[in-house]
């Protein structure tokens, strides 16, 4: 009994500093990535209204009342009517009591109220605290004057270079390239690097690593007893051969994608062919697609020359998916916003996934702090309006989707499709004169609902005979498979739109890139094509300074938690240095030299000593480097949502390892969560959490409470919170009910012995035997249970229970 209660005490201090270290974790991560969001809030939902309605009247140019709005220094001045705004409440603020007409004598824009959009806009942006660049960047820093020449002196505008290692004291200890950099910054902060892990944590933590599964006890065994110098590098290039490793590296692909299942916003109809995209990933990764390759399919797949490869020629169609997956809204009124706004989140999504740059910032103006001018982001607008990604703008709208099938088939269904409408044409316009006829023969109120009885059986016959070839006809027009995608349009300059607005247009942008990225001179692009597959190939040349370096940070991060560069959305002024920048270019250009080969840079990040070395914590380390910036040990990490379902079911038997196609109960551009609120989504497949539904505005409960994605942006570094309903879910949700369930059963059928059950739970939940303390008390545990009242099953599924409740189960060390 005493020993239980220790048990029980011990798990629940270890419990309680987890939770305190994984918190404090969070709250360092977290101000940063607020600073962040609270900045992309005020450039893409602020600024653009006080560049409509107030920099006219208190801008650069003009300052009514003494007031300035277009920087911080002048927001917070205020003009002749006192403070603009008191941060952190609207309902004190003068700003928000004018634009909300609330005094008579001063209502901004004088002319007309704001809509309700913008005002909601304008009262959570104070309540948030007014968050601006300005403050992040040190003060009024507004870029005044475009300076290509001083734009281009930015560190992650320069080219790439191929640093040397460097020479570090501690050679044995450098295993490689990557040791080298690191231990280098950490010699000359005097710290020492954390001791080697054990094997047992180093197999859990690259397990999960690389595919989002934990080890199986049979391989945890073939681990122990491999005594070679190359164990470890035989179980990662096991792993890497899993085809789990494209499921789990897909997914970080995905939050990049923002792939959903959904449309969101208005019209929250079903993209009911994006489970092809998100099996496209994980089949280009599970193959080692070359990362240029990869990434010039998502742009231009449809658009490389053509191959008699039928599984090819499909992939590439629906690769550009990629382009067509973010949420629009279908029920725009005014047609023109609507394509715009498509083609701001394209070009956004491109700008931060592939380069690390926020090009939706210049849509009203010239980017504020990068080199990036109102000309260079209409310059690229132009490729994606050269490019069909709606097939009609019609309420409610329609996205494009390519067929997949040979153009021949795909002619022969348009020609039945149009016989088929004539047909039925005919047999309407048949039906509708012999309902006149014999309308004007009878009173209109003695027309029986079944007139056609009364019709001559000529035209019965008729009628059946053409209902019958219509039939027919129907049944052979062919089902052609489609996926969501793009194809080139009409090719389109687009004019700059001042402040925003298509109703406001200025001169015209040729089709193009940006300017402080162009190497030598601007590439002409073809009059005949949509510009996409030149694009493609100039993001992926050896000279690009953006494309190597963001994507090695995203693997980096996604190994260590945090990136080299820890905004790895934002390499602009706005996002963090680089910690290591000339690791980050040596990593780069490793990876350009590998053939653009992610598995290679696995290989390289994952045998380096850095990835080896334990969590543990050290006082000097912590001292010099709180943040651990500088890598003196392995990060602590909580699972993804994904992660934790997946293990449960893992761990328990229950998991249904083979691939997913579509878990969704509607069909294609159906309704399945709207103003009713109401969702039939199920989430009770048993398959990985990659296959089930992604549904924007109503997120599946498990994904939203452990921070995965909602796709309505992309998000290429996930949030990791602390929060009470985590702890809520783990010891009440029916999903680790059955867990416990399952893995009882599951060991019971194994064997009768009660300390190797303990042995098997603590294998399959944590990776590791137990110690021979925690084999003691978990029998007394078990017995203590039966000794209650409850059955051997339910028992060994009680003590289960307490395992995945562990924060051992849901932290890598």
């Amino acid at each position: 009994m005493r020993n239980v209660e220790r048990r029980m005490q011990n798990v629940a201090c270890v419990s309680r500093f987890c939770a305190t270290v994984a918190l404090c974790l969070y709250f360092v991560n977290s101000l940063r990535a607020d600073d962040q969001e609270g900045n992309r809030f005020f450039e893409s939902k602020i600024r653009p209204i006080l560049v409509k309605h107030c920099y006219e009247c208190h801008g650069p140019d003009l300052q009514e009342n003494k007031l300035r709005v277009d920087s911080l220094e002048g927001i917070n001045r205020g003009g002749k009517a006192g403070a603009l705004i008191i941060a952190g409440k609207p309902e004190k603020s003068l700003l928000i009591a004018a634009v909300g007409y609330q005094v008579p004598d001063l209502q901004m824009p004088p002319d007309k109220k704001l809509g309700e959009r913008e005002i909601a806009d304008l009262t959570a942006w104070v309540k948030m605290g007014a968050p601006h660049p300005d403050r992040q960047a040190g003060g009024p820093a507004v870029v005044e004057k475009f300076d290509l020449a001083e734009g281009k002196k930015f560190w992650s505008f320069q080219p790439i270079v191929d640093h040397p290692t460097p020479a570090v004291k501690d050679v044995a200890w450098a295993k490689n390239g990557v040791d080298s950099f690191v231990l280098a910054q950490l010699e000359a902060k005097d710290i020492r690097p954390a001791a080697a892990v054990d094997k047992l944590t180093l197999l859990r933590r690259a397990t999960f690593d690389l595919t989002g599964l934990p080890p199986t006890p049979a391989e945890i065994a073939t681990f122990l007893q491999d005594e070679s110098p190359t164990a470890f590098a035989a179980v990662v290039d096991r792993l890497l051969d899993s085809p789990h490793y494209g499921e789990r590296w897909g997914r970080h692909w995905l939050d990049v994608a923002r792939y959903a299942d959904s449309n969101g916003v208005d019209e929250n109809v079903a993209h009911g062919n994006a489970w092809r995209y998100r099996d496209y990933v994980v089949r280009s990764l599970n193959a080692d697609k070359p990362y240029d390759q990869f990434l010039v399919e998502q742009l231009a797949g449809d658009l490389l020359p053509p191959t008699d490869d039928t599984a090819m020629r499909n992939d590439r169609l629906i690769a550009t998916g990629f382009l067509s997956l973010g949420p629009k809204v279908l029920a725009e009124v005014d047609k023109t916003k609507m394509e715009m706004d498509i083609l701001d989140e394209q070009l956004d999504t491109v700008g931060r996934s592939i380069l690390g740059l926020t090009f939706g910032c210049a849509r009203c103006h010239d980017h504020k702090f990068d080199p990036i001018r109102a000309e260079d982001y209409y310059a690229m607008v132009g490729i994606f309006k050269s490019t069909r990604t709606m097939e009609t703008f019609t309420t409610i709208a329609k996205w494009w989707e390519n067929p997949l099938a040979p153009a021949a088939e795909v002619q022969r269904k348009v020609a039945l499709d149009k016989l088929v409408a004539e047909q039925k044409a005919a047999l309407d316009a048949l039906l509708k004169k012999s309902k006149d006829e014999l309308a004007a023969k009878l009173k209109p109120a003695e027309l029986p609902k079944d007139f056609e009885t009364q019709l001559s059986p000529e035209v019965q016959t008729e009628l059946k005979v053409r209902r019958e070839e219509l039939a027919r006809l129907t049944a052979s027009v062919p089902v052609i498979p489609t996926a969501m995608g793009v194809s080139d349009g009409k090719v389109t300059d687009v004019p700059v739109h001042i402040r925003g607005s298509h109703l406001a247009l200025g001169e015209v942008a040729q089709r193009g890139f940006p300017v402080v990225l162009v190497s030598t001179e601007q590439p002409k692009l073809p009059a005949d094509r949509s510009g996409r597959l030149e694009l493609a190939n100039w993001l992926v040349r050896r000279d690009h300074p953006l494309t190597a370096r963001v994507m090695v940070n995203r693997i980096w991060r996604w190994h260590f938690g945090q990136g080299l560069v820890s905004t790895t959305d934002n390499f602009g002024k706005l996002g963090e240095r680089p910690s290591h920048p000339e690791l980050l270019d040596w990593l780069a250009a490793r990876f350009m030299d590998s053939g653009w080969s992610l598995k290679k840079m696995h290989r390289l990040i994952m045998l380096s000593q850095t990835y080896q070395q334990s969590s543990a914590f050290d006082a000097k380390g912590f001292a010099a480097d709180p943040e651990n910036r500088l890598y003196w040990r392995m990060p602590l990490r909580r699972l993804e949502a994904e992660e934790i379902r997946d293990a449960l079911l893992t761990s328990s038997g229950l998991l249904d390892r083979t691939p997913g196609t579509s878990l969704l109960h509607v069909g294609n551009r159906e309704f399945l969560f709207d103003h009713t609120s109401k969702d039939g989504t199920k989430y009770d497949s048993k398959k990985r959490s990659l296959y089930l539904p992604v549904i924007r505005n109503n997120l599946y409960d498990v994904f939203q409470l452990f921070d995965a994605t909602d796709a309505t942006v992309l998000d290429g570094n996930r949030a990791t919170t602390v929060v009470a309903p985590q702890a809520l879910f783990m010891l009440n949700s029916d999903l680790v009910l059955a867990a416990s369930k399952g893995l009882a059963e599951s060991v019971i059928a194994e064997t009768a012995s009660p300390s190797t059950r303990v042995e098997q739970l603590y294998l399959r939940t944590f990776g590791r035997s137990p110690n021979a303390t925690e084999v003691e008390r978990a029998m007394a545990y078990v017995e203590k249970q039966r000794t209650a009242g409850k059955s051997e099953a339910e028992a060994w599924s009680s003590f289960g229970h307490v395992l995945f409740s562990a924060n051992e189960f849901i932290y890598l060390k």
